[in-house]
């Protein structure tokens, strides 16, 4: 009897169970990625004869190097079957004697695993003709969408006979990575901002239509690297960067390698919508686009009144903290604006609005009220007739990035703690992708770069018109005085409108 030790962790064994069909695995170095894929592989293609599978890296020599060799690669893992008859493992290909039996009673080739790569992005077509069962990306953020969706459109089954255990769950996509490198923003937006963690939810038909899952898996999650090499979490804090510290060590997807804004944490600083109180300043600001995006956020000021979450936590926020309540991105997947016309904006601003909000002012960028273009009116005029009015925002380019930085880190209290002074709701679900994403002029640091700023820019305006000082106090001062402050002004009465109904679209 062959024995074989295909045990896995209890994030390895979610994934390899889960009835998702579009999987990402990762986040963190040191998760268990690769040794995931390559067991995952091993036990499908032994368990269902014919069972085609394809294991991606973008570079061959990675490739060999990562799943080949090593005490864990697939020559060390099927050694035993191997040497039993059961498979073969050639340079590029491992074949299982699991097929029909031929004249001499023998098992022919059934299942097998392809080792491929796409150093090129025209390497896809070499693939234009296969019939992919079991698609495994390993370390998707290499790949380009385009050569991902390529991948995608071949994964298919057809005559496979699968068992009763398996069967919805195939044909599959399994993916693992870290954040970071030239596939980040698709992967991060594909699995990291369509669903909660571990949550399966179907994609739309025009993106794949499948099971789609992101499971997240930090070095915890892998007892085996802590146990044989319990200095890699050092090695992973030593490197020199602290975005690299925090997508590798934990996983963070708003924080990439020459990110414009590190303090990004969607932890302390995303939140379950809330009824915002009547008394509470509200204010819009627009980074307008036609060729390219545009950018509406809707913004409430906190008094420090108690609020009460869509999940039913009541709480504060400080004095002054800036709450985006509701976005309009106006972009699509290719990062082309939508082409409205001014009119058309207008009402799609006001048709996201309640009838009876009221705006203490509305800040847009000068091109807003640029006349240059020979029509003899500006965007701001045009939208002046729906009774949407602007001002011109501060374009203060350097101390409004500072003004952004400032309240995401927010109040520094005297546990070393940080209370965001800027939040969002959940329902923003642009607003810390797009953030994430901006990174550093490379010819002037201290400003961001062009390209997807649009959030960005738009975010800049609302920060500069209620330009804020960073102040160190104590945290439980900090609270006596919100305590102080809901005894005068807490109005807010329970069952008025459900806040995700005012605040989604």
């Amino acid at each position: 009897m062959i024995r074989l030790d295909f045990n896995l962790h209890k994030k390895q064994g979610q994934a390899f169970k889960s009835k998702a069909t579009e999987i990402l695995y990762g986040g963190a170095a040191g998760g268990g990625k690769s040794h995931l894929m390559r067991i995952a592989l091993i036990v499908w293609c032994m368990l269902i004869p014919g069972l085609q599978c394809y294991i991606f890296r973008r570079n061959r020599t990675d490739l060999i190097k990562n799943h080949m060799e090593g005490p864990k690669g697939f020559r060390a893992v099927l050694a035993p079957l191997v040497k039993a008859g059961v498979c073969h493992v050639v340079e590029d290909e491992i074949r299982f004697f699991n097929g029909s039996k031929d004249a001499k009673g023998k098992k022919t080739v059934g299942s097998k695993i392809y080792l491929c790569h796409c150093d090129n992005e025209n390497d896809i077509y070499k693939y234009d003709g296969a019939e992919i069962h079991v698609l495994a990306v390993d370390e998707g953020t290499h790949f380009t969408r385009s050569m991902y969706t390529f991948l995608r459109h071949r994964v298919r089954m057809v005559g496979i006979t699968l068992p009763e255990q398996y069967k919805g769950m195939f044909p599959r996509i399994l993916i693992g990575s870290n954040p970071g490198n030239i596939g980040h923003e698709w992967v991060k937006k594909m699995f990291i901002d369509f669903a909660a963690p571990m949550e399966i939810k179907r994609a739309p038909k025009e993106d794949g239509g499948m099971l789609r899952q992101f499971i997240p898996a930090l070095l915890e999650d892998n007892p085996s690297m802590s146990e044989q090499d319990p200095d890699y979490e050092n090695r992973l804090h030593g490197l020199d960067s602290e975005a690299l510290v925090q997508a590798k060590r934990y996983g963070n997807w708003d924080i990439i390698e020459g990110a414009f804004f590190t303090e990004i944490n969607r932890k302390t600083q995303q939140i379950k919508p809330f009824v915002i109180p009547e008394h509470w300043m509200r204010f819009r600001s627009m980074d307008w686009g036609y060729g390219s995006p545009f950018c509406v956020l809707w913004y409430a000021v906190s008094d420090g009144s108690f609020v009460e979450l869509l999940d039913g936590t009541r709480r504060t926020f400080p004095v002054g903290a800036l709450i985006v309540y509701r976005e309009w991105y106006g972009g699509d997947e290719t990062g082309k604006g939508l082409r409205l016309t001014n009119a058309e904006l207008s009402k799609g601003i006001l048709a996201r609005e309640l009838s009876d909000e009221k705006f203490a002012y509305s800040h847009a960028g000068h091109d807003t009220f640029d006349k240059s273009k020979g029509q003899g009116v500006s965007i701001a005029e045009e939208m002046a007739e729906y009774g949407i009015i602007w001002s011109k925002a501060n374009n203060d380019r350097i101390n409004g990035w500072q003004q952004i930085r400032s309240r995401l880190k927010g109040i520094e209290t005297l546990t070393g703690e940080y209370c965001p002074m800027l939040y969002a709701f959940d329902t923003c679900t642009k607003f810390f992708g797009k953030l994430s994403i901006v990174q550093h002029d490379k010819a002037k640091p201290e400003d961001a770069a062009q390209g997807d700023d649009h959030l960005a820019e738009s975010l800049r305006y609302g920060c500069m018109s209620r330009p804020w000082v960073v102040e160190r106090q104590n945290i439980e001062s900090l609270r006596e005085k919100v305590e102080e402050a809901a005894k005068v002004r807490d109005t807010w009465k329970p069952g008025q409108v459900r806040a995700d109904e005012q605040y989604r679209y």
